[in-house]
């Protein structure tokens, strides 16, 4: 049933983006008017985040990348000079985690549709929870 509804959605989400993309065509069909160019390039810009990071954008006026980039420098601030390590996987375990759990429980469990919203592979989906201990 899921992936019956992710490839009807996936159908039409791609009828809308070939018919939005042929509208700016002249009669001529040779190329796009400069209305239609602006238009998409501020549609292109509206949907460059996904919905839930465009309202906590508008809330607290910060992107994902900058509360990372905060909290790197309050992480390096708190070291004092020493030298820190494994910063990659302290980082990856800190953000992979609470997503992991987000799309499990935005899934309702549903293995498969969480595999699908994160963009991995479910197999991918079960070794990850397991690591995490999620399972």
């Amino acid at each position: 049933m899921a992936k019956r509804l992710g490839r009807s959605v996936t159908k039409s989400t791609a009828r809308r983006t070939n018919g939005s993309a042929n509208a700016g065509m002249t009669a001529s069909g040779a190329g796009t008017t400069r209305s239609a160019k602006s238009a998409a390039s501020v549609s292109a810009a509206r949907f460059a985040y996904p919905t839930s990071e465009r309202v906590s954008r508008a809330r607290s006026g910060e992107t994902l990348e900058q509360c990372v980039l905060r909290s790197l420098d309050q992480y390096f601030a708190d070291l004092d000079g020493s030298r820190p390590h494994a910063l990659l996987d302290m980082v990856t375990t800190a953000v992979e985690r609470p997503l992991l759990q987000f799309a499990m429980n935005r899934c309702d469990g549903n293995q498969c549709a969480a595999a699908e919203l994160l963009g991995i592979n479910r197999n991918t989906l079960r070794k990850k929870l397991q690591e995490y201990r999620l399972l």
